[in-house]
């Protein structure tokens, strides 16, 4: 009796290491100094703190564009930091819209550890300050890349927006998990059910994808496509891969993002 129930915590150790192991392999964040924080000045943008209702201060960059409409709440993937981002920021910068970029918790600059709940909160923060800074919420336009698609989706699923941007999204963390490793991965990876909550979005939807992503499957995004509700529309980035767009497709997704802003009420 004592052997087994030796054997049954060695199997519970081991399976909450291995629960621990796949939350945590979820983020790759780049700490401040690592990243290229030179480029603040060549994109002019200025540097901007934002607190989150659970107290964690977060860094980001505001760059204003004389004329915009909308201005464009930014939340990236899972890897790096505000300071990869030259290709988004270029490229919504031409397509007419203010942007403002925030590092989650426990990227860049900003302060805590991401997890969830912590995510979901930063993107608040992002969108309170915008409100705060004059933007009405049909002023604003939230863009969600990678991990920050389901992010995006669970703000504007809450909160009123003027449109929802999803560069390379996935139905659920579970789903991409099933596709590395079958049968255990759903098991232990069970966050960011991103089609659970798409359907509450009542703003036009605007789906890009590289239709050689080698990271999010592109059925995924087709699927989550299919769940999204109308208004509604599709990109198909022919050759581009997860984490290309904005370069591999330079004039076409600053026209792209031109035209969907400009639909907007």
């Amino acid at each position: 009796m004592a052997r087994l129930l030796g054997w049954c915590l060695v199997a519970a150790a081991g399976a909450f290491a291995f629960w621990f192991w796949a939350q945590r392999s979820v983020y790759f964040p780049s700490r401040y100094p690592q990243g290229y924080w030179e480029l603040r000045e060549r994109v002019g943008a200025a540097d901007v703190w934002i607190a989150t209702r659970d107290g964690v201060r977060l860094h980001g960059w505001w760059i204003a564009v004389p004329g915009a409409r909308v201005a464009t709440l930014h939340l990236h993937g899972n890897g790096g930091n505000i300071t990869h981002r030259e290709g988004h920021i270029r490229g919504l910068r031409a397509a007419g819209t203010s942007l403002l970029l925030v590092d989650y918790r426990g990227y860049g600059k900003s302060g805590g550890w991401p997890t969830e709940k912590g995510l979901y909160a930063d993107a608040d923060a992002g969108y309170d300050y915008l409100v705060q800074q004059g933007f009405a919420p049909n002023r604003i336009v939230v863009y969600g890349e990678s991990l920050g698609t389901s992010v995006a989706v669970d703000l504007a699923a809450r909160r009123p927006v003027a449109g929802v941007v999803l560069e390379a999204p996935f139905t659920s963390a579970s789903d991409v998990a099933a596709r590395v490793l079958p049968g255990l991965g759903p098991l232990v990876m069970r966050s960011y059910d991103t089609r659970s909550k798409i359907g509450r979005v009542r703003a036009p939807i605007f789906i890009l994808q590289g239709d050689r992503d080698e990271v999010i499957p592109f059925e995924l995004g087709q699927a989550l496509f299919a769940a999204a509700p109308e208004p509604k529309q599709f990109w198909r980035v022919a050759g581009a891969h997860h984490s290309d767009i904005p370069e591999f497709a330079v004039a076409e997704y600053a026209a792209r993002m031109r035209e969907f802003f400009a639909g907007l009420k």
